[in-house]
């Protein structure tokens, strides 16, 4: 079936009352990012639903990108026929005898947005169903539960056919609840971190620390490439890159075996803030699950929490690592994840971190540091990458040549 659009249907948007239009706006701003590459698309958000005309692209290949865009409750796939009830009849039929299967019902379901139509919706229903029970051989009429609903718009520029409903990915629109920064890693809990700020309308920027040469460059094109699996929910992604090198070579030089691991995190989150104030964020967000190793007990988040006053946000806390791992399935960045590329967590990580660190001794160790010279040189070379939908950035043959040479 060649389908002539795609109509979707917002989700918790209907709730939005005087915002409704900054959310649809936002809503049509992130599909468009996301389907950026279907070049001959066009989209129209408005107040009830968004239609996208395809305008010969592939159907499925934008539905597919679609499901993973934020806001959206469900769509269907449509097919426009001239106003013309002839046409109409003869569309129906064919399509639902192209799903029909013995012993199948099905139903018409007819609504006018042009209430001037020559035939208003039960008429269309009437002449509709009665034309493909001529047509169709067995196939039978059932108002509740039909094995297949046709979906009928009468619109000014035609009439619009369509099958079912296909389930979008729900949430809000990323951007509508504002701007954080994610603290990502190369590790599994991050990325589904930003996955679920993003659901609740979180516009994230990506915050990667890299440290050369104990980390590779394969190492930080991993953390961009977990970046563009995070994009088509969002359109695009900034990433954040921040040279930590320095920092943490002058603190495994100076503060005891146990508190390095506190001492990095208080400077991680230090420099987190200090973007996130300078690129307008209003929260930080990270991957860390309660309990799950030495930097993220209670104590620990206490200690590390001491340096600034902002949000720090968990979207993972208390789930268990096996329900972070299924997320991560679901949004495609496990394989990912656990590709042995070190970041600079693991590289420096000491081999017996303090699960409980006081946040006194942290104090007076990091006092021994030039923590502003240190914080200001890591700020002055952060470099900035906008990632978008399809950027791929670990291209193994390429990866290969290079070890060659």
């Amino acid at each position: 079936m060649q389908y002539t659009e795609i109509m979707v249907r917002y989700g918790e948007l209907s709730t939005k009352g005087k915002n409704r239009r900054n959310f649809i706006d936002r809503l049509g701003h992130n599909v468009r990012q996301s389907l950026h590459q279907f070049k001959n698309l066009e989209i129209k958000a408005q107040r009830d639903r968004m239609h996208i005309k395809l305008n010969g692209e592939d159907a499925q290949a934008v539905m597919d990108r679609l499901s993973q865009v934020f806001g959206i409750q469900n769509f269907s796939p449509s097919i426009r026929v001239e106003r013309d009830i002839e046409a109409v009849k003869e569309m129906a039929t064919k399509m639902v005898a192209e799903y029909y299967e013995p012993g199948m019902t099905f139903k018409i379901n007819t609504r006018r947005s042009d209430h001037n139509y020559a035939y208003d919706t039960n008429e269309m229903n009437d002449m509709l169903g009665g034309h493909i029970l001529e047509t169709v051989p067995g196939i039978k009429v059932k108002m509740k539960n039909p094995d297949l609903l046709l979906r009928v718009e009468v619109r000014l520029n035609g009439i619009y056919l369509s099958f079912g409903k296909i389930d979008g990915a729900g949430g809000l629109p990323v951007g509508t609840a504002g701007k954080g920064m994610l603290m990502l890693s190369g590790g599994i809990d991050s990325p589904v971190a930003g996955y679920m700020a993003m659901k609740r309308g979180v516009e994230i920027e990506m915050v990667h620390f890299f440290s050369p040469p104990y980390t590779s460059e394969k190492a930080l094109n991993k953390a961009k490439e977990l970046t563009a699996k995070l994009t088509p929910y969002a359109g695009s992604i900034q990433f954040l890159e921040v040279p930590f090198t320095e920092i943490q070579e002058t603190i495994k030089e100076n503060v005891p075996e146990g508190y390095l691991m506190t001492i990095q995190r208080r400077f991680m989150l230090r420099l987190s803030v200090a973007l996130a104030e300078k690129r307008n964020a209003l929260a930080i967000f990270n991957g860390e699950a309660l309990g799950q190793v030495a930097s993220q007990t209670l104590e620990s988040m206490v200690a590390i929490n001491d340096v600034t006053t902002m949000p720090v946000l968990r979207p993972v806390l208390s789930l268990d690592k096996n329900e972070i791992i299924d997320i991560a399935k679901k949004i495609d960045t496990f394989e990912l994840s656990i590709m042995p590329f070190e970041d600079c967590c693991t590289i420096f990580a000491p081999p017996a971190p303090k699960t409980r660190p006081k946040l006194d001794k942290a104090r007076h160790y990091e006092s021994r540091l030039d923590v502003e010279g240190l914080m200001e040189r890591a700020l002055a070379g952060v470099k900035v990458t906008r990632v978008q939908v399809n950027d791929e950035f670990l291209n193994e043959k390429k990866d290969e040549f290079a070890g060659l040479l």
